[in-house]
């Protein structure tokens, strides 16, 4: 069963807007100038309590009843997204892993993009040095989904993480032992130092061609992540790929995202914006600047493009 809304609902969506300013009476999402939107999780949909407002929750309700295919774009693994996808109240497709898998909350399959396990082994070899940080990541449930060599250092840098998956990871010695099966992605995280380091390591792997390397970086933790999954991987290929499939033009399609892993996504979108907690970098290219994840972000850019049609040429 497709799990696109029904066309037929945009003509019932004059519905109270769920974000008002202080001087503004409530408007309602009449007509949208989209028809896809993709949502980055972390940073974006979550505020720093790690919750959905309940302004941004009742938007996005909004903008599904009003005719939106509401799709998650993120860097989790499609189990660690599922709960925060299961608070929206109504069923969509999340491209996961940074776009490796596109899979809906019902299970069905779209596509699935691994990284080959040889190249996976030589990176980890190339990248010795950085073997306490690193986490290979695969498309199963349970135990095993999740490989590494240790927990120490992990739990310096990402001890939330390492706790709400402790029963997902398994310790391999070698960690190439985890290796008989292709794995989705290879992460490496720790400090914004120590992970400079590691992408200057990164850059000089014979095999980088083969790679798509994509950071997420957060400042005010100190903590920064390098994905490192196959060729053409990202958000924005993901997207673009679903998007294609539904019959979507790249005008229809507003992305919201925040940090550098996002910046595929927003590439491809006819209607970029940017959330006001985002990465400086993301901030140069003229993208439309929400709120804060903080400040009901998502719901006053919904807000803001159904009313204004607002919209800002993407960048390719």
């Amino acid at each position: 069963m497709s799990l696109a809304p029904d066309p037929g609902k945009r003509a019932r969506a004059m519905v109270e807007s769920p974000y008002r300013d202080a001087n503004a009476q409530p408007l309602g999402f009449p007509m949208l100038s989209f028809r896809l939107l993709a949502i980055d999780i972390d940073g974006t949909l979550l505020n720093s309590k790690f919750a959905i407002s309940d302004a941004d929750l009742k938007a996005l309700q909004t903008a599904h009843e009003a005719g939106a295919e509401i799709l998650l774009c993120t860097g989790r693994r499609h189990s660690f997204a599922m709960p925060i996808a299961r608070l929206l109240g109504f069923d969509l497709w999340i491209c996961s892993s940074n776009g490796a898998v596109t899979r809906s909350t019902r299970g069905e399959d779209f596509h699935r993009q691994l990284l080959p396990a040889a190249i996976a082994g030589e990176l980890c070899r190339h990248m010795v040095e950085f073997r306490g940080s690193t986490v290979l990541t695969f498309d199963q449930e349970g135990k095993g989904s999740l490989a590494v060599e240790g927990l120490a250092e992990l739990s310096e840098s990402v001890a939330r993480w390492v706790e709400h998956n402790r029963q997902e990871i398994e310790q391999v010695v070698p960690l190439e032992g985890a290796l008989w099966r292709d794995p989705l992605q290879a992460m490496f995280c720790g400090t914004v130092e120590r992970m400079a380091a590691a992408e200057r390591r990164l850059k000089t792997f014979p095999r980088r061609d083969e790679l798509t390397l994509l950071k997420t970086q957060y400042d005010d933790r100190d903590l920064c992540l390098w994905d490192v999954l196959g060729a053409h991987t990202s958000k924005g290929h993901a997207m673009e790929r679903w998007a294609e499939s539904r019959g979507i033009r790249r005008e229809q399609i507003m992305a919201i995202g925040d940090n550098h892993n996002d910046i595929e996504m927003l590439e491809r979108a006819g209607i970029p914006v940017i959330m006001g907690n985002a990465a400086a970098e993301l901030k140069q290219f003229g993208w439309i600047e929400t709120a804060s994840n903080d400040e009901n972000g998502i719901a006053q850019a919904l807000e803001r493009v159904a009313q204004q049609g607002e919209r800002v040429p993407a960048r390719r």
